[in-house]
């Protein structure tokens, strides 16, 4: 699935047209994408890079099927690479603050929806067949 596609994928998996957070985490995970290393599943490598910059508890709290714990912009800014964060912030035209921010508010939500049943997609076409789109 081409990074174009990845904003307009999240938007219908998300109820909602392209834009917004869609956007946001469009652009995070096509910056994932273009670093390689994670095949076809650019949510599995945000996944990993959290948990291994400390935020496994509330990574595994979005994945799982109870209550999502929060995170903030400061401790999104400590889990991404900065030149990913940068990448984000360009293709949202916001600054790397504010991209850390708005990702901090969806991602417990996005994830959570992008886990059906606890579950992490092997990749985003499998997402998409998930949703049949």
């Amino acid at each position: 699935m081409a990074g174009n596609d990845i904003g307009g994928l999240l938007g219908g998996l998300l109820g909602g047209g392209k834009g917004g957070g869609a956007d946001m985490l469009g652009a995070l995970l096509s910056a994932l994408g273009k670093q390689g290393g994670h095949g076809n599943n650019p949510l599995g490598g945000l996944l990993d890079t959290l948990a291994r910059s400390g935020l496994a508890e509330q990574k595994d709290s979005w994945v799982g099927t109870g209550a999502n714990q929060s995170v903030t912009g400061a401790q999104i800014q400590q889990a991404l690479p900065d030149d990913t964060l940068q990448q984000v912030a360009d293709k949202t035209g916001v600054s790397p603050d504010k991209a850390a921010d708005e990702l901090a508010q969806v991602l417990p939500q996005a994830v959570d929806r992008l886990t059906p049943g606890g579950q992490v997609p092997a990749g985003l076409d499998e997402l998409a067949r998930r949703q049949n789109l």
